[in-house]
């Protein structure tokens, strides 16, 4: 068997609204954004489908490099606005017994012992089902909201995630797990032997902790990482449980697997207790002639001025901003450009350039994919079959579906394609433990 999360790209924001993209059943996205339903809806659909943790991305700014002006932002929702996630974590909960919630947290947007605090109350509220996605932040402009006149350059970015993840760990860990006593009838709630200052002093954070609440059901919180890069897959193997990369194809996702197992084992760590989603965006029709439609007709969708200037936009965001991809003349090729600089996503941006110099523009804005769809498009029987055959091939451990968050696209997937896995033994059709840590660890 093999896990499946589901990365609710926009996190708290405003979700697929426009049918650029071939997703013209939004219902009221647009209006509702700001209320619980569709992410309550969401939650519990996914974990009838057997899920083992829903991601919730988050960014704290407004984007306005793109062409100098906030413009395209606002106009179009691209990221903003959107609310912070934490808020919306126990709702979600709420509505269902096992499924894992996963919420970012930025190390440049959250003191260490203020992180550590928050996510332990919801390891409480939710009863051992929350994780934590750590994040180093991308453009200039979040760390301009944080105090940062600009951000760190990528890899000191890693340096000082490294040190955060250090004091919230530590904190996790400054109760010993017999400290509380809570005999009513001694009246002695905990051994303050047992509690103990961190004590920590580094080149970004200085923390004496102890953290002044009890340790939740899971003690220390899976994270969660996302970085592909070199400085990203040490930070990985370092401190999470479970990532999320970004390949192309087996070979590529096979490759990084091994690379990973590698960092895991160079830092003591048991490869199999790490668990590796390949993010994928599968088109599952009713047959495979409708996902093949489909397909066709998101592609072509792409070529269309609104989904240019999107890709354009996204292409600035995820050079940190430090490129304005709004400047360029988008029918020269791109080796005539000058495109120069970037301190984002490297591997994002990598992906874009690399070997394409001979294409315009726009036709690398048009047929960029940061989430591809490895061969998965069919009927939910097709898309199982080629879902197995890759993990076969890959060795393990599981998929990320980026997806617009439409309740049409949930349904499709928890009550399509979900329950075509589940006859085929695939994934779980239930859970056998309570919590997020013990999920992922089942199997």
């Amino acid at each position: 068997m093999y896990h499946l999360g589901w990365f609710l790209g926009n996190g708290f924001g405003i979700q697929t609204w426009d049918g650029i993209l071939d997703t013209p059943f939004s219902g009221t996205n647009l209006t509702d954004w700001t209320k619980p339903d569709l992410y309550v809806d969401m939650t519990s659909s996914l974990e009838r489908a057997g899920f083992d943790y829903i991601l919730i991305e988050d960014t704290a700014m407004i984007e306005d490099t793109h062409s100098g002006t906030a413009e395209a932002t606002l106009r179009r929702g691209l990221f903003a606005p959107k609310n912070d996630p934490v808020p919306l974590v126990p709702l979600m909960a709420q509505r269902s017994k096992h499924i894992g919630i996963i919420p970012t947290c930025s190390t440049i947007q959250y003191p260490p012992y203020l992180a550590a605090r928050l996510y332990t109350g919801l390891d409480h509220l939710t009863e051992g089902r929350v994780g934590m996605n750590i994040v180093t932040s991308v453009t200039d402009r979040v760390a301009q909201n944080f105090g940062y006149e600009q951000h760190l350059e990528h890899d000191e970015r890693y340096v000082l995630a490294a040190e955060w993840s250090e004091v919230v760990t530590r904190l996790w860990e400054s109760w010993e797990p017999d400290a509380v006593v809570a005999d009513p009838v001694r009246n002695y709630y905990a051994d303050h032997t047992k509690v103990h200052t961190i004590d920590f002093k580094g080149k970004y954070f200085s923390c004496r902790g102890p953290l002044n609440t009890i340790p939740g059901p899971q003690r220390r919180l899976p994270i969660a990482a996302a970085g592909n890069s070199p400085a990203g897959r040490d930070f990985a193997a370092r401190y999470a449980d479970t990532m999320l990369v970004i390949s192309t194809d087996a070979a590529e996702m096979r490759k990084f697997r091994t690379d990973m197992h590698r960092r895991l084992r160079d830092y003591g760590r048991r490869p199999e207790d790490f668990k590796m989603l390949f993010i994928a965006t599968p088109f599952v029709g009713r047959t495979d002639a409708d996902a093949e439609e489909r397909l066709a007709a998101a592609q072509a969708a792409r070529w269309g001025d609104l989904a240019i200037e999107y890709s354009l936009w996204y292409m600035t965001y995820v050079s940190g901003g430090r490129i304005d991809f709004g400047q360029y003349e988008l029918d020269k090729p791109v080796s005539d450009l000058m495109i120069a600089g970037g301190n984002g996503e490297r591997v994002s941006m990598s992906n874009m350039f690399n070997n394409r110099g001979d294409m315009t523009l726009r036709e690398i804005a048009a047929t960029r994919f940061s989430v591809a769809n490895l061969g998965l498009v069919g009927s939910p029987e097709t898309v199982a079959a080629k879902m197995d055959e890759l993990m076969e091939e890959v060795g393990g451990d599981g998929f990320l579906f980026y997806l617009p968050t439409t309740r049409l696209q949930i349904a499709e997937i928890a009550d399509g394609l979900a329950p075509a896995l589940q006859r085929r033994g695939s994934i779980r059709k239930g859970y056998d433990h309570k919590t997020l840590r013990e999920n992922l660890l089942a199997f």
